[in-house]
């Protein structure tokens, strides 16, 4: 028989037998014309194959194209995604390139990219460039081209700037009568050459190296407004003035109250607030200042053996509510580390005693230099009587002194020029508690989540840029944070104290977190860092198909907890 040509096709019956069963075969035709006429002849019978194959035959003979799967595309790279997405997602929903500047520009950009890059890994500038590639935040922000230098640029850009975008924060956060917190803190400084550099008290534990001053301005709820930078050198109480000017001439508030630490309640500031119409403060008193209203009477301890808030008034400060607070557990803890001081002090001067006793030190000025060398390494010398001659060495607990700083222990008191009728006893301390804020900013800026430190800009206006970046970053953090909190250990809903003298309560929620490591939808509770590690895992790959050239790109799928995560960032998992 002759053999005939032509393409062959798959072809599938279907009928039913008598029973009702369905019978399906799937056969290899090929259609040929004879005579004038079409005909169709049988190659083969594909019906034992499995039903995927019989479509692979049928879609090869259909003419398309098939490869092995292992060789079908090569992935060209793959990028953390996830971050990226969740940070850009919480930018957008804050619309901080908006705050930045109205227009686009690629200034606006670059200063956004490495805003979001100090939050996701921080860094130099230069790493700024690099860590941009090692992620889909180049591509997302179109700055995959940009150098260290366009950075600095845009650094500057960014400078420029700043009065003009704290102003828009104030307005976005800050309405007549807010209450503002306000607090300082230093970070050292790797170089010699910037003008802002002095030596001061350093609150990182480096003395004697050179530092810059910060302060920071923040809402009730601590989140952050402004920053601005001072010479190291510079006393926290001297940084007050400037901020409130710029509250009252660059944000326009004719009211609001103030919050700050009693370092910076020196008697030239609360004159310059006092001059300030509208202006209400809330600060407290230092340790000398407690003393002596104790000395002169006007504080009477024995009044607050039953209740642990009142106000008393004193001629020292006329106009002004004193409020007193003591809390128990606070006079407890100071009481044990000032025993455990004490104890380990006389530890450290009992082998002194010995080698005096046994004659192996001897003279006066020997044993003056060994006790000097151990006596105030923890700061209780003023508690201790010591007796020192030639052959002889006593020392002993001034009991009388160690009892009367006791006696104070827990005590504090606040201070404030508002009205009974504008602020109550109970929320003046729920007020200046509001500080603790502040303080978490520092720590969160000085950290390893933003790493304000070390400082590598050299020029005075790049160092007060810098310091600005990482606060629109913290902005970011805290907006983030408060958005991840049902998965964080962090407390959604704290809870308010009836008592605002006392220790401050965890929800039962938060409580729970803490205890089952869960959230209450079971997930894997997470720290805000380790939550971020978590969307690293998704990722964006870049494919390429070895025999056409065609790429295509395909984004990890999201699985439950952190789909969680993006929603709560205001992302759309399924249009990652």
């Amino acid at each position: 028989m002759a053999r005939r040509g032509g393409r062959v096709h798959v072809v599938t019956n279907r009928r039913r037998g008598a029973s009702g069963k369905e019978y399906v075969t799937h056969l290899l035709r090929r259609t040929y014309r004879e005579g004038g006429k079409v005909r169709n002849e049988t190659v083969g019978n594909l019906s034992h194959l499995p039903e995927e194959l019989v479509e692979l035959v049928r879609r090869s003979l259909a003419g398309e194209r098939f490869l092995v799967s292992v060789d079908a595309f090569e992935v060209e790279r793959s990028l953390p995604h996830g971050h990226v997405a969740a940070v850009l997602g919480i930018a957008r929903r804050l619309d901080l390139a908006r705050l930045l500047e109205r227009q686009p520009s690629p200034e606006r950009a670059r200063v956004l990219a490495m805003v979001v890059q100090q939050l996701l890994r921080p860094g130099s500038k230069l790493a700024c460039t690099r860590a941009l590639g090692q992620s889909t935040l180049a591509g997302e922000l179109a700055v995959e081209d940009v150098d260290a230098d366009e950075l600095y640029a845009a650094l500057d850009w960014l400078g420029e700037r700043q009065e003009r975008i704290e102003r828009r924060l104030a307005r976005r956060h800050l309405g007549e009568g807010a209450h503002v917190l306000y607090d300082v803190s230093s970070s050292y400084f790797e170089g010699r050459t910037c003008p802002l550099l002095a030596l001061g008290y350093s609150r990182d534990g480096r003395r004697g190296t050179p530092q810059i001053v910060y302060g920071l301005l923040a809402d009730r709820e601590g989140r952050p407004l402004a920053i601005e930078v001072f010479p190291g050198g510079v006393h926290d109480d001297k940084t007050l003035p400037a901020q409130v000017e710029k509250l009252r001439a660059r944000f326009g508030l004719g009211a609001l109250v103030v919050i700050v630490d009693r370092g910076m309640a020196t008697k030239a500031n609360l004159e310059t607030l006092a001059a300030a119409p509208g202006i209400g403060w809330i600060t407290a008193l230092k340790a000398p200042q407690v003393k002596k209203l104790v000395k002169e009477g006007s504080l009477q301890l024995s009044l607050f053996d039953q209740q642990n808030l009142g106000e008393i008034a004193s001629a020292d400060y006329p106009g002004e509510r004193l409020v007193v607070c003591r809390n128990p557990l606070v006079a407890a803890e100071r009481a044990r580390k000032r025993d455990d001081l004490l104890q380990a002090t006389e530890a450290a001067l009992a082998p002194i005693k010995q080698r005096v006793d046994a004659g192996s030190l001897v003279g006066a000025t020997k044993i003056a230099l060994a006790v000097g060398q151990v006596i105030n390494k923890r700061k209780v010398k003023k508690h201790f009587e010591l007796a020192i001659a030639d052959g002889r060495f006593e020392y002993r607990r001034k009991h009388a002194q160690i009892d009367q700083e006791a006696a104070l222990d827990g005590f504090y008191v606040l201070r404030t020029n508002l009205a009974e009728q504008t602020l109550t006893a109970p929320d003046v301390v729920r007020s200046y508690k509001q500080l603790a804020h502040a303080e978490r900013a520092f720590r969160t800026l000085k950290g390893p989540e933003l790493e304000i430190r070390p400082i590598r800009h050299r020029r005075e206006d790049r160092v007060r840029a810098h310091a600005f970046l990482c606060l629109l970053a913290y902005y970011l953090e805290w907006h983030l944070r408060h958005a991840w909190a049902p998965l964080l250990f962090q407390d959604e809903r704290p809870p308010l104290a009836h008592d605002p003298v006392a220790k401050a309560e965890r929800s039962p929620a938060a409580k729970g977190k803490a205890s089952t490591q869960k959230t209450a939808e079971g997930d894997t509770c997470h720290s805000f860092t380790s939550l971020l590690s978590e969307l690293t895992l998704i990722v964006r790959d870049t494919n390429r198909i070895p025999q056409t050239g065609a790429g295509f790109t395909k984004t990890t799928r999201a699985n439950p907890l952190q789909t969680r995560a993006l929603e709560l960032a205001g992302v759309n998992p399924t249009r990652l």
